[in-house]
């Protein structure tokens, strides 16, 4: 399985997506939406 992810990740499809994604994640709304996220996860733990 993670062979089938890695060739996928490495294949031009793969990286358009990851493409995609880094431009999103370059955006400051999702950058807030990310770090809102991951203090809710947080906060469960305790």
């Amino acid at each position: 399985m993670a062979d089938r992810l890695r060739d996928f990740l490495r294949s031009p499809r793969g990286q358009k997506l990851i493409q995609q994604g880094r431009t999103q994640l370059d955006k400051p709304e999702n950058q807030r939406r990310l770090q809102q996220l991951a203090n809710r996860l947080r906060g469960r733990k305790r």
